[in-house]
């Protein structure tokens, strides 16, 4: 049997990458702002008014609204939802919950990309647990990110330190590549499954631009998805938390893109 070859990774010229900085540095501010709104009271579709307004004002263009038919400019995944859910007026936050936002934006073509959990009011320390070591897990695959590494070594950071702290790395979803489109080539699993993406065996060099993005759930890794075709959410209906970056890869070391 022929092993089956990892797809090839455009790799960013520096005027390029600093295009991608620039949307990245959008994307950060306006997750900024979205954080500082974060209060009992405040429904899903406020967030989305806000950043609607953020990017037109910064110059930018979401790279979610209209993508294969979406309808926002952020993803809202309150509690069990671990992607997409759709942001909406009915859907207010509340004291013990936990949300997070993913946003990307174009700038002059290219996409940055980028994701957080979030507490509203108090929540159990359990689940700010959660959170943690999936911020954690984010860090720690980006540090893998060296040029020299192969793919398969961000992959593997991200799943020990996940299983390490007990709990499961969603299967069905990974990051991914990113550039001119929100998603290019490759794939990113936050697992290391050898035989299973051939991407593990990717060798990462300067100018490959990566979103690296663990969707970590407290209960088992199987998902659902709800009826409008779009929101994600945990078989198990225990909460999940994401984190996300868009980096560079650099002889130096992986830049994030997406800082604030």
């Amino acid at each position: 049997m022929n092993r089956r070859r990892p797809p090839e990774v455009k790799r960013k010229s520096e005027a390029e990458i600093a295009l991608m900085r620039q949307a990245g540095r959008v994307v950060a501010e306006t997750l900024g702002k979205l954080r500082a709104m974060l209060a009992p009271g405040i429904t899903t579709a406020d967030l989305d008014r806000v950043a609607r307004q953020a990017l037109a004002e910064a110059g930018t263009v979401s790279s979610f609204l209209g993508y294969r038919g979406y309808p926002a400019v952020i993803c809202a995944e309150v509690n069990d939802i671990v992607v997409h859910g759709i942001p909406s007026d009915e859907v207010v936050l509340r004291d013990g919950d936990i949300i997070g936002i993913d946003l990307g934006a174009s700038y002059k073509g290219y996409h940055g990309d980028a994701a957080f959990t979030a507490a509203v009011g108090e929540v159990p320390a359990a689940v700010i647990e959660l959170m943690a070591a999936t911020e954690e897990a984010l860090r720690e695959g980006i540090a893998a990110a060296q040029a020299g590494n192969r793919l398969g070594e961000v992959c593997g950071a991200i799943q020990e330190c996940v299983e390490g702290h007990g709990y499961s790395v969603v299967r069905d979803l990974v990051g991914h590549g990113i550039g001119r489109s929100m998603h290019e080539p490759p794939q990113i699993p936050n697992y290391l499954a050898l035989g299973q993406f051939p991407e593990y065996d990717i060798m990462l060099r300067p100018g490959m631009t990566l979103a690296i993005e663990p969707m970590v759930n407290m209960g088992g890794y199987e998902l659902r998805t709800a009826a409008d075709g779009w929101t994600v959410h945990t078989a198990d209906g225990l909460p999940s938390a994401h984190f996300e970056h868009t980096i560079a890869i650099t002889k130096d070391g992986p830049t994030i893109l997406t800082a604030p």
